[in-house]
């Protein structure tokens, strides 16, 4: 049944979250040309018609969002549901942050790792300021402000686009045999808003989630235990080595994970994923657009990768994902866009199937 004042709570919801990480997004620019002139980035502008694209893109993705609520893909609480007054807490930090990331971005200095962490534990990739984010991703100072600095980044529609991976996986997990709940996991779960995405579409799935941040996995713990009667089954590992057996798993899903990572590392958690797949089972990936699906967005591409520390990101927008996915050995490779989020999903083939 049409909900129209839930869509109309929805969409006005949707505008203050945008117009709020605009307006933060503008006086933080603002504040660091005036204070650290040195760490302005050179973008390149954006023409009219160029923006008005981005902002229909943005538009049909909340409607979709909406709409496939209204369908029961997912409860439509879940658009409404956010640590609403710990943000509003923590919003002060954000501010008291940016002086660390003004100087960092002066300097060019993307190492400013915490002293204590033991780079023998991490990938060298991995042990970088990515977005300049102070500590990287490896202190609980750094995971506790993460969610916000990300709503902040895509205007408050970062969930909205984690969930356009419960389509393809729904669509693919009834066709499985469901005598037992389906056990899914999520690769580079970082605070674990993904799994709580999840966890309202399936209920009755069990979740899984693996970083390789230990700090990040503490947050998810702390925002999946507030959901009744979760118990978050988090481990740490690498996505390039994952620590479960072949064939455990019966969907395994990623999201803005392989536009960090170098292309054979890339690569690794594609093969790592489609091993531990069982036959049938399904890989749905969300990231980054890229120049061949999204060529309109080239020049909000380009200023992403120079206003944060993205190394590996130019090489990501380039490559080709679906050739990725069929060497690891993955068939019927779907792909869709949504606002600046490219969606895939593949499954591992039964022995037998061509």
């Amino acid at each position: 049944m049409s909900d129209p004042l839930g869509q109309l709570a929805y969409k006005t919801l949707q505008q203050g979250r945008s117009l709020a990480g605009l307006a933060h997004k503008e006086l933080n620019s603002r504040l660091m040309a005036w204070l650290a002139p040195k760490a302005k980035a050179n973008v390149v502008p954006l023409a009219p018609a160029v923006l008005a694209e981005l902002r229909q893109s943005m538009d049909a993705l909340l409607e979709l969002d909406w709409r496939e609520a209204e369908q029961g893909l997912y409860p439509s609480q879940l658009l409404f549901a956010g640590p609403w007054l710990d943000w509003f807490l923590r919003y002060p930090l954000v501010w008291l942050d940016q002086p660390a990331i003004w100087s960092r971005r002066s300097r060019r200095d993307v190492r400013d790792l915490p002293r204590d962490v033991n780079p023998e534990q991490f990938p060298d990739y991995y042990l970088q300021n990515f977005h300049h984010q102070t500590d990287g991703y490896l202190s609980d100072r750094s995971a506790e402000l993460y969610d916000l600095q990300v709503e902040i980044l895509f205007n408050g529609t970062t969930d909205a686009m984690r969930r356009r991976l419960i389509k393809p996986l729904l669509t693919a997990l009834p066709q499985r045999n469901q005598a037992l709940p389906p056990r899914i996991l999520d690769v580079a779960t970082g605070t674990g808003r993904t799994l709580r995405q999840l966890r309202g579409a399936l209920p009755k799935a069990q979740l899984l989630g693996i970083d390789l941040s230990s700090a990040y996995l503490r947050q998810a713990n702390r925002w999946l235990s507030q959901l009744p009667g979760e118990l978050p089954q988090l481990v740490q590992g690498n996505a390039e080595a994952l620590p479960f057996a072949d064939g455990s798993m019966q969907a395994v899903t990623c999201v803005f994970l392989l536009h960090e990572l170098p292309g054979a590392a890339r690569q690794a958690c594609l093969n790592e994923a489609f091993r531990v797949l069982e036959p049938g089972g399904v890989l749905v990936l969300a990231d980054s657009v890229q120049l061949s699906d999204s060529p309109q967005f080239r020049g909000a591409m380009e200023n992403f990768r120079r206003l944060f520390h993205e190394p590996y990101y130019r090489d990501y927008i380039s490559d080709d994902i679906p050739a990725r996915l069929g060497e690891a050995g993955f068939m019927a490779i779907q792909g869709q866009s949504h606002f600046m989020t490219r969606v895939w999903s593949a499954r591992k083939p039964v022995a037998g199937a061509s």
